[in-house]
């Protein structure tokens, strides 16, 4: 606009175009290309080149006046800050979308290092553990050799086979019920005893919780991911009738005199939270325990002496 109003008061190079008042882009745009053309210079050009508009300007001298000249020469060398101070500023968008392009990088490290140092820490936790069980056990048999139920100070008895091995390290257990004996049944029942949170449902009071057949169905689905068959339920119920001891009671509820009778196995919430202590993990406890289980027996190492 202000080279239209400037240049259009030059001899040689036209009449002065009358803009109107209130214009949109497009007539902005038809303008100043109009002008390009009449000067032959091309405005689509990624910048303009200030050394041609100098040279422009000083190929004029002599035509125009003074004032005119040097505000021409006074807008040349303001688009050549405008050019500088652009290059400038696309430098300084470069440098801060690689310094965001590190930093999320750096997120995404540090969180998979976290991710790494959980892990250890949970695995240093487990060795730990194992190991102070192991030096308390030792302890325990050289004191006391002729006591076979003494466990190592601080370590409760199971009550029942149930509660023995939910509290051994799992893939152990796994590795007896499953690999070697192959009693699937028994280590699933183990399993779903110990997803209680997630699957069984807990009484008002806070005194225990229960368990109904649809929810076993539930857990083995989850457990086995796929519908359990019918038989499968029907004997992962026993097994937990049988394994449980007196930490699992079978029973019957019913909510409402209209309510029919529901089968539902049943815990105290102690029992079902010693479920998940994992007191025998690193306890050499398994060895000559599957054939004791088998017939609902309880491991003597395991199992508090009675007078």
């Amino acid at each position: 606009m202000l080279w239209s109003a400037l240049l259009g008061s030059i001899p040689g190079t036209g009449p002065v175009v009358t803009m109107p008042r209130q214009t949109d882009p497009d007539d902005d745009n038809e303008t100043d290309q109009a002008l390009a053309d009449h000067l032959d210079m091309d405005i689509g050009q990624a910048e303009t080149d200030t050394d041609a508009l100098q040279a422009l300007v000083s190929d004029l001298d002599g035509d125009v006046s003074p004032l005119v000249s040097s505000v021409l020469e006074t807008l040349v060398a303001t688009i050549g800050d405008l050019h500088e101070r652009v290059t400038e500023l696309e430098a300084d968008l470069e440098q801060t979308h690689e310094v965001a392009t590190t930093a999320v990088g750096d997120a995404a490290t540090n969180d998979h290092r976290l991710d790494d140092l959980e892990a250890q820490q949970e695995t240093t936790r487990d060795v730990a553990k194992s190991a102070i069980a192991k030096a308390q056990q030792l302890e325990a048999d050289a004191d006391q050799q002729e006591d076979a139920e003494q466990l190592p100070e601080g370590i409760e008895p199971s009550t029942s086979p149930l509660d023995f091995f939910a509290n051994c390290r799992q893939s152990k257990v796994k590795a007896m019920f499953v690999e070697r004996s192959n009693r699937q049944n028994t280590y699933r029942a183990i399993s779903i005893a110990k997803r209680w949170p997630e699957f069984a449902t807990k009484r008002t009071d806070g005194s225990g919780v229960f368990m109904t057949k649809a929810d076993l169905q539930t857990a083995l689905t989850a457990e086995l991911g796929k519908e359990p068959h019918r038989q499968t339920i029907k004997r992962v119920w026993e097994t937990l009738v049988d394994i449980g001891g007196d930490d699992v009671v079978e029973k019957t509820r019913q909510v409402g005199r209209d309510q029919t009778q529901t089968d539902i196995l049943a815990m105290d919430m102690a029992t079902a939270e010693g479920l998940l202590e994992k007191r025998y993990i690193g306890l050499d406890l398994l060895e000559n325990s599957d054939h004791k289980a088998a017939t609902g027996g309880v491991t003597p190492v395991v199992v508090e002496s009675t007078p």
